[in-house]
């Protein structure tokens, strides 16, 4: 069966679509088939993924001749369906897969059947149920595109169908009116990178004459540099308005407004770390262009120092896990603005797994503590036990405390941006102390302490807590396999750096201590001592007030101003002003008709003799 899905890679986007409709027709008249058919779509991504990765591996790892554009030998030859023609231009839709495109399907099916199966018993009750498991079908599907695509094209598509899938499920609680606010916000901040994306296509499509990627890749050479910058810069922002990288980040943690559920599957591993892919799958683009590569790095450092300082201060525990999905992120962009782009992708797949265990032990935690305030939670762990037991994996993970599988991505990152550029590397050393200060604090707040009001909680049922032990077998033992997946790559494996190594390890248990001890104090902030710095994290550096005040509010007051003056005014009144002039015409002309024979004859005679009048003048 999968056999047809590998050989047809496309049909791995079709087949999750047509679930999709199939649970929103008849998902209201059999109530388990919403959950089973999500759910199948998820296992048909892992084992389509598996197998590519077992044929992938009996073929032996080989770069592409035009210089690694395809990271491994293809498991199939790229497939390919004409679309329409332009200016005599071919646009396709295109799907391969290789080892960089199965190792992210197996990401994203792992990610979404743990979450369709926790969903069985979190979204047990709510009235979106068939909905909700549509929209997840839809959002597999969509990407499955994406991470298939081998074409522009194709590419765009599956980015955009990810970008709508998202907004239906941030908003998916659509009464509240918060929550429609984040789905329009996140909306709007990924539609400016997405425009940026949209003209770095055009510039290599119309630069190259072709979209697939192939083509693209093997006539960069040929480019002029600056047309090869302008198109990977624009890339590179569509890249971080997906990721919520810095300055395109604000729309994440508000995100958060959607079911929990939701916030593990796209905002934590799959489609905020489709910036990631976007590089790694094009990176001889960005290899040739320096001027993207500064901006991955520079806007990866203040979302990695940035967004790890604002986690430190947060009291929603998804809040703390959406800065700290930020700031990894930037730690991945970092990697790739200094070339290691197998060290940013192999971290992108351990963050998968142990962010999605986080989100999902939190959303257990909600699920069984009913609140989403650290300050109201404590001592959890003792009504929790499985759910605490989960979570210090992930935290460990998250930490990297050796030898978990944060340990070895992370370390591979620092190592190789430190080699790279001590300062940025300095940079990254400081964002993993704050890693560990906000993991040790989220967790003395929830599972330490003493009992607040909420000592009512429980443990989570069977079909919640199963996806968490499942997550976190790989966020244990994903590290081991730093070697196999480097050698996977075509990528040199570089070994681990004993000194970078028991550098990042002595910072993280000196931010687990200082987080714990702030944990401890009354207000349970890490900056408690100096109000103004905590106010300023806790409202993340009034980021939302300034692009309010300088963007928002100018923007809404020019369309007013346009909307008073140039719509009503100008517009409205050339129309209305033309309709009245006309209707003006009308009447005057209508009462010539009076019925009167002698006045139509006097009329006629008027006129005759003006004309004659003017002949007689013109022959002159």
């Amino acid at each position: 069966m999968t056999e047809v899905f590998v050989s047809r890679p496309l049909l791995l986007v079709v087949v999750p679509l047509v679930l999709a409709v199939v649970i929103a027709v008849l998902g209201r008249r059999i109530r388990v088939l919403p959950p089973l058919l999500a759910l199948a779509s998820a296992v048909l991504t892992i084992a389509t993924g598996g197998m590519a990765l077992a044929r992938i591996h009996s073929i032996g790892p080989a770069l592409h001749e035009v210089g690694g554009w395809m990271t491994s030998a293809l498991a199939y030859p790229v497939v390919m369906h004409p679309w329409f023609l332009a200016s005599e231009q071919s646009l396709r839709l295109a799907g391969a897969l290789d080892t960089l495109s199965a190792i992210m399907l197996l990401v994203v099916g792992l990610v979404a059947a743990s979450v369709v199966v926790f969903s069985m018993g979190y979204m047990r009750d709510d009235s979106g149920w068939v909905r909700y498991f549509a929209l997840l079908a839809a959002f597999v599907g969509s990407m499955n595109m994406l991470v298939l695509a081998s074409s522009l094209t194709t590419l765009f598509i599956g980015w955009e169908l990810v970008g709508a899938c998202s907004f239906l499920l941030i908003g998916f609680w659509y009464e509240k009116p918060v929550a429609v606010s984040a789905a329009i916000k996140a909306f709007l901040t990924t539609r400016v990178g997405d425009v940026a994306m949209l003209l770095g296509i055009a510039i290599l499509v119309v630069t190259t004459g072709t979209d697939t990627y192939e083509g693209v890749v093997s006539s960069i050479k040929g480019m002029d540099p600056g047309l090869v910058n302008a198109a990977a810069v624009c890339l590179a922002i569509g890249a971080l308005g997906k990721s919520a990288q810095f300055p395109l980040h604000g729309w994440l943690p508000d995100a958060m407004e959607g079911p929990t559920p939701v916030s593990a599957l796209i905002h934590a591993a799959t489609m905020v770390a489709a910036g990631v892919y976007l590089v790694a799958r094009l990176w001889p683009i960005f290899d040739a262009a320096p001027a993207a590569r500064a901006v991955l790095l520079g806007a990866g450092l203040v979302s990695a120092l940035g967004a790890a300082l604002i986690a430190t201060a947060q009291r929603d525990i998804k809040k703390v896990l959406a800065y700290s999905t930020i700031s990894q992120l930037g730690f991945m962009f970092v990697a790739l603005g200094v070339g290691a782009w197998a060290a940013a992708f192999f971290h992108l797949v351990t963050h998968a797994a142990f962010k999605a265990l986080l989100f999902l032990a939190s959303g257990s935690v909600i699920h069984g503590s009913g609140t989403q305030d650290l300050y109201s939670m404590g001592g959890l762990r003792r009504q929790m036990p499985a759910t605490f037991a989960v979570w210090v994996v992930g935290v460990l993970a998250l930490a990297g405390i050796g030898p978990l599988a944060g340990f070895f991505s992370k370390d591979a990152v620092l190592e190789a941006v430190w080699h790279t550029s001590p300062l940025a590397g300095m940079a990254l050393f400081a964002a993993t102390l704050l890693t560990a200060v906000y993991a040790a604090r989220t967790t003395r707040l929830a599972f330490f302490g003493e009992l607040t009001e909420h000592s009512h909680a429980h443990e989570s049922p069977a079909t919640m807590l199963a996806p968490l032990f499942v997550l976190a077998v790989p966020a244990v033992v994903l590290g081991f396999a730093s070697g196999i997946f480097a050698e996977s790559l075509a990528a040199h494996a570089e070994p681990l750096s004993i000194p970078i190594s028991v550098a990042a390890t002595l910072l993280a248990l000196l931010g687990a201590a200082l987080g714990w001890r702030a944990a401890a104090t009354g207000t349970g902030a890490v900056f408690a001592r100096i109000p103004r710095v905590s106010e300023t994290l806790i409202a993340a550096f009034h980021w939302d007030a300034f692009v309010a005040t300088a963007l928002v509010r100018p923007v809404t007051s020019t369309c007013r101003i346009l909307w008073a003056w140039a719509d009503r005014f100008v517009i409205d009144g050339a129309v209305e002003g033309s309709g009245r002039v006309t209707r003006g015409i009308a009447a005057a002309v209508a009462r010539l008709q009076s019925g009167d024979a002698q006045a139509y004859a006097a009329g006629i005679v008027a006129v005759v003799a003006l004309m004659m009048a003017a002949l007689i003048l013109m022959g002159r």
